[in-house]
């Protein structure tokens, strides 16, 4: 008993854990409510302007889309993922109450387990923090081009990776550590000084591929015609789209529920959310195609055309790699910790929260998503993309039964205390022993067609 107290959290603010509730649960009180409309305007920079958007684009092309397709799916999934955005972060930015409390008054207290797990599990998958790795790697061979006799190979071709891609890996895990232990309310500085980074960085690669082209010119990627992709072929890509951002919709509310003012949270998703998430895409489509002629092949992943600047360049180009490197490894940290470690940690708090806290939950993750493998998902383009339709294929419905039971069946009147009632039977979310059954009914309409 005595090591069960041990590890209970203490008491923070007069709110002393109980089986519902603990400190980074509750609604969020006035000093919390930090976040303006630039600290959501720079969340979303970093959310959107990532590898994985600069990607996105390139990677359409690699499947058969035009590039003018290409864009036209981005545009659309990315309109739609600003609506839903904004619709699934109402109840946050009113009521300051974070996803596990949202899900809580959809499917019942013990049912809102069933949602906060499968939240849990795409908190684990780590594919951000391993394209972190790869970012840090190539910093490493900026200093060391011979990083790969430094670090001799102990890992079988099976694995997809190397030692030192290993390494390089855990380095950016450990980078992220420091980081996770900063309360949410608290992350602004952190996220001015990234977006600006990495809007800065893509401004710099965008001029420098094109002033840099000569004339060779632009690839086949957009000089030639090529094939176009059929309807499906289009659609797939707005899903896909979609997909890639399908987590960070499902739990918007864990941080819309920080805004000062609603307002700032709406407007900081309507400026944010879409205008980096296409402009990111563009930017790699171009610097991809203005680069192909040179490299000799469309290096669709960014990390990948850094290393082909240092492998084909001198010193300037390899101080040119390193800060480049270092400018999305600072843009992974941005996206993965807000995006997997401390929704991962929010999410367990709510699993356990007398024994755990937000960045208990945080650490817990990063652990955990280090036994997932996620080379494995960013190996090549056709299982990249695959893995972010899935997302919004079953994510989807979560989204829908939260913004219609907010919108339409609460009619955006919540009863908060009966959140986390004193016991669980006292409150009117309680339904069928804890259960809302209507909402796994609802869920399960989708798939059956």
């Amino acid at each position: 008993m005595a090591l069960i107290d041990r590890l209970r959290v203490s008491s923070e603010y007069g709110q002393t854990p109980n089986r519902w509730v603990n400190y980074d649960i509750q609604p969020v009180e006035w000093a919390r409510r930090t976040w303006t409309f630039w600290t959501y305007h720079n969340l979303w920079v970093l959310v959107n302007a990532n590898i994985s958007n600069y990607m996105s684009g390139s990677s359409l092309i690699a499947l058969g889309l035009t590039w003018r397709q290409a864009l036209a799916a981005i545009i659309a999934g990315n309109a739609l993922s600003t609506g839903l955005v904004i619709l699934n972060s109402l109840p946050g930015a009113y009521y300051h109450i974070g996803f596990p409390l949202v899900n809580r008054y959809v499917w019942g207290l013990w049912g809102s387990y069933f949602v906060i797990m499968n939240r849990i599990l795409l908190s684990l998958v780590g594919v951000q923090s391993w394209i972190g790795g790869e970012c840090v790697y190539v910093c490493l061979r900026a200093i060391w081009p011979s990083l790969e006799n430094r670090i001799p190979n102990h890992m079988s071709e099976s694995t997809g990776m190397t030692t030192a891609q290993f390494v390089a890996y855990i380095i950016f895990m450990v980078l992220s550590l420091p980081i996770i232990y900063i309360r949410p309310h608290k992350l602004k500085p952190f996220f001015n000084v990234a977006s600006m980074v990495v809007i800065v960085f893509l401004l710099v690669m965008l001029i420098w591929s094109l002033a840099t082209m000569g004339d060779s010119g632009f690839g086949k990627t957009i000089s030639s015609p090529g094939t176009s992709g059929s309807g499906w072929d289009v659609a797939f890509g707005i899903v896909s789209t979609m997909g890639g951002i399908a987590a960070g919709i499902l739990n918007q509310n864990d941080y819309s529920r920080f805004s000062r003012r609603p307002r700032d949270a709406i407007l900081g998703q309507v400026v944010g959310f879409p205008i980096y998430a296409i402009a990111c895409a563009v930017i790699g489509i171009i610097v991809t195609a203005a680069t192909q002629n040179r490299y000799g092949e469309a290096l669709w992943s960014l990390p990948t055309l850094l290393e082909a600047i240092i492998d084909h360049g001198g010193s300037r180009s390899r101080a040119a790699a390193f800060f480049g490197g270092a400018a999305v490894c600072i843009s992974q940290l941005g996206v993965n910790i807000p995006g997997n470690a401390l929704s991962g940690g929010f999410d367990t708090a709510a699993l356990f929260p007398e024994f755990i806290n937000v960045r208990r939950g945080a650490y817990l993750t990063a652990l955990i998503s280090m036994v997932c493998n996620p080379w494995k998902l960013a190996n090549t383009a056709t299982t990249f993309l695959s893995v972010l339709s899935s997302y919004s294929v079953f994510l989807g419905p979560m989204v829908g039964c939260m913004i219609v039971s907010y919108l339409a069946v609460m009619r955006r009147k919540i009863k908060v205390e009966d959140l986390f009632p004193e016991h669980g039977s006292d409150g009117i979310y309680w339904y069928t022993f804890g259960i809302n059954w209507r909402a796994p009914v609802a869920v399960r309409q989708p798939f059956r067609y």
